[in-house]
């Protein structure tokens, strides 16, 4: 089977059941080994959404780690905008922390099972290979390492921003250049509500503000006049000939986090090569390119778009991530990312991120109690005042938290 590595998400899932968009499953009953825990469990993104049912099952790793490990793993019996037509994977690998597990945080995740069980470091590491290729193309590219580093994955050094929050890979952005001009955002902009590195998100998403400026100062840049802003909405492509290179008619993107350091900062950067995407040839004379980079209306998201440019280290033990520019980050033989520091942070405020999380459950109960509280006490006012009206009490779902993280759609589609 092939699976999605996912850090916006907890769950390790697969096909359970024969589905149209999918060329393998898993079937339980030909496992001597699978037990069902018989827990329904149920994920959505914010494009697809799948239910299944909970159980666990020995794995093996190919490479590197022997033994045998007992894990939890969810079959997947229905899904809705899930599997894609033509999609090449058949389950997707949940890397991030236990706080984002379905049906609960009581749920261990895969990551924390072998770390736990093989005794290896609490610690993996992420190539995405894919700069300048057409998302319609195929082949194997990158690869995933747990338990630590591989030097030859990555070139000069390693930068490392903390994990503000340990749900997501939450992380601080300090501002944005288009160009190498600030975009004078006030820092909390670009972290509202979080910022996350997910390697299962297919663009670079940007708060609306946020992504407003960033179309704004590309288009300003740029050497295209008059560019059809279905363009920046991921409505419309933009088409060449296939003997030019757009790419030289489009600025360079800056992301500057917070170093380890905290009065220092150092900055990632992406050249056009990853932003502006080749997806479609028309004829023989055209190819077509989409926008790497789209809106969120809750999160800056570093996606695809951005890890393909980096070797990316989630050193869970040391509560940091780690990037480095990625050997394979190359088109025509020209680097296509680059990392430089460090910088002064003396320009931006001493923190970034909003101290409320109220993404914890703890506290999303207690807010919920407060203002049921508040709403039988306002209740109890009105009876006092006016005639009892009929009561009526307005029940939520809370049995199924969205997993905020927009599932990658596979590249070879």
């Amino acid at each position: 089977l092939n699976i999605l590595v996912d850090t916006g998400s907890s769950n390790f899932a697969v096909a359970g059941v024969p589905d149209p968009d999918v060329t393998s499953y898993f079937n339980t009953e030909l496992s001597s080994t699978y037990k069902s825990q018989g827990i329904d469990v149920t994920v959505k993104y914010s494009q697809g959404s799948w239910t299944g049912v909970l159980g666990t099952d020995v794995i093996t790793i190919p490479k590197g780690i022997d033994g045998s490990y007992t894990i939890n793993i969810a079959t997947i019996l229905e899904s809705e905008n899930f599997f894609l037509p033509g999609v090449k994977w058949h389950g997707i690998l949940g890397l991030a922390y236990d706080t984002l597990a379905k049906p609960s945080s009581s749920v261990e995740t895969f990551f924390d099972s072998l770390v736990r069980q093989a005794k290896i470091p609490n610690i993996f590491s992420l190539q995405m290979c894919g700069a300048g290729l057409p998302v319609s193309g195929s082949g194997t590219n990158g690869g995933s390492l747990v338990g630590g580093i591989e030097p030859s994955l990555y070139k000069g050094d390693i930068w490392y921003t903390p994990i503000k929050e340990e749900w997501y890979y939450q992380v601080e952005i300090l501002k944005l250049e288009v160009g190498g001009q600030n975009l004078e955002l006030d820092c909390r902009e670009y972290n509202a509500d979080k910022a996350i590195v997910d390697s299962g998100t297919t663009l670079l998403r940007l708060p609306q503000k946020v992504f407003s400026a960033v179309v704004q100062a590309i288009a300003r840049t740029s050497l295209v006049q008059e560019f059809s802003s279905g363009f920046w909405t991921g409505t419309q492509l933009a088409c060449w000939d296939k003997t030019e290179r757009p790419w030289s008619l489009f600025p360079k993107l800056s992301i500057y986090m917070r170093d380890e350091n905290s009065s220092r900062s150092f900055r990632i950067s992406i050249l056009p090569q990853l932003y502006i995407q080749p997806i479609l040839g028309i004829g023989e004379n055209l190819q077509c390119y989409r926008f790497g980079i789209s809106s969120s209306t809750n999160a800056l998201v570093i996606g695809a778009t951005v890890m393909e440019g980096f070797y990316v280290i989630f050193d869970r033990a040391q509560r940091r991530v780690g990037f480095a520019v990625s050997p394979c980050a190359e088109v025509d033989g020209s680097p296509v990312s680059e990392i430089e520091g460090p910088f002064t942070t003396a320009d931006v405020a001493s923190n970034c991120v909003s101290s409320i999380s109220f993404h914890e459950p703890v506290l999303w109960i207690a807010s919920y109690a407060l203002m049921s509280l508040c709403g039988i006490i306002l209740l109890a006012l009105i009876i006092l005042l006016l005639i009892p009206p009929r009561c009526q009490h307005r029940y939520t779902d809370n049995d199924v938290v969205n997993d905020e993280s927009s599932l990658v759609r596979h590249r070879w589609k």
